[in-house]
């Protein structure tokens, strides 16, 4: 197989510092702290890849978009082309899904988020070759990419066919005012298998029930890291708060201790006993992993978690995902997980 490797090294970085993307944000992600997050998945994906697909021929980027870090998983790889500048951008990423489908490449596999995979589609539009992406971003609402970077390397060595699926980003600056607005930026050809995650879609339901359920019995003693999303807005103002829509704030016993909350400022809250309070993603069902990196795994070992979800949502789901950046903890949190769906009522659902 000859395979294309590109990495945006920058995807994601914007998280954990709470700035919900990185479009634009490059330069005050770094000065809030922001550690690189791409290159640490792409090794993982590179290694995968490596350990359970045979004959590889890679072709990559020049650095910081793959060159070494295919090397460092054991590849010779052919560095068709080098970044244009120190800063890597859009037109980088285009340039190299452009130089594989001159190389004849199988597959285009691309490790950033969104914003990352409507470059590598436009790219190839016209084309009939296949692009699949590692999920480095901080949102992910497109269906071209697998579940984590070690289920990238099972669908390349797995795929008998291909698809067309969707390529959807959004506005970050609107994102960060509250608003999503998804936009169809592409129709890209994938390569299929289970290991796909499905476009984002947003769950209904009442949970105002379930809301008043849970403010009737918080504990004054814990802290709540109250996650993203409406269900979870939905336990704000339930709690007396308008919290922010698309950011973590953190609360106990009446007051907001944070608000749209960086990974840093939620460890500096937590106390001796902690709660996550997260829904799953419509459509996607992951807990952790996408619009809410944040929820560091230095977080979540300090917190139990809880989890909260409309039955409509849950049944549109079928199974919960975890993508923490961390394999170790994704172990530890799969199995069997309860889920609060109403003032009393909750379901098992499996952590896959």
């Amino acid at each position: 197989m000859r395979l294309g490797f590109v990495v945006n090294p920058i995807a994601g970085m914007g998280g954990r510092v709470g700035l919900k993307g990185t479009d634009g944000k490059v330069e005050e992600a770094r000065e809030r702290g922001a550690a690189p997050r791409a290159p640490d998945r792409a090794a993982r994906s590179l290694a995968a890849i490596a350990a359970r697909v045979d004959d590889v021929a890679l072709s990559t980027w020049g650095d910081p978009m793959g060159a070494a870090l295919a090397r460092e998983a054991g590849y010779d790889p052919d560095v068709l082309g080098e970044p244009s500048g120190p800063e890597t951008g859009a037109s980088d990423t285009r340039a190299a899904a452009e130089a594989f489908v001159e190389a004849d490449v199988d597959v285009v596999c691309f490790v950033g988020g969104d914003g990352t995979a409507a470059d590598v589609a436009d790219a190839l539009s016209g084309t009939d070759v296949p692009i699949l992406g590692v999920p480095a971003g901080v949102k992910v609402y497109s269906s071209v990419f697998a579940v984590s970077p070690e289920d990238a390397a099972d669908v390349i060595a797995t795929f008998e066919r291909t698809e067309r699926r969707e390529v959807i980003d959004i506005d970050e600056d609107a994102y960060r005012e509250g608003s999503v607005d998804p936009e169809l930026r592409a129709v890209a050809t994938v390569p299929v298998g289970e290991d796909l995650q499905s476009s984002k879609q947003t769950g209904s339901g009442n949970v105002e029930s379930l809301a008043e359920g849970f403010a009737a019995e918080v504990d004054p003693e814990v802290t709540y890291v109250l996650a993203p999303g409406s269900t979870v807005g939905a336990i704000k103002t339930a709690l007396g708060f308008e919290g922010s829509s698309l950011g973590v704030d953190v609360w106990r016993n009446g007051e907001v201790l944070a608000a749209d909350a960086s990974e840093s400022e939620i460890l500096d809250c937590l106390g001796e006993r902690n709660v996550i309070v997260v829904s799953p993603i419509g459509g996607q069902g992951f807990v952790f992993g996408r619009g809410n990196p944040q929820l560091s795994p230095a977080v979540i070992r300090r917190c139990e978690v809880e989890i909260v979800a409309s039955r409509t949502k849950l049944d549109d789901i079928g199974r919960l995902r975890v993508d923490t950046d961390d394999p170790d903890l994704d172990a530890e949190l799969r199995g069997w997980a309860r889920v609060r769906v109403g003032r009393f009522e909750s379901r098992l659902l499996e952590v896959a």
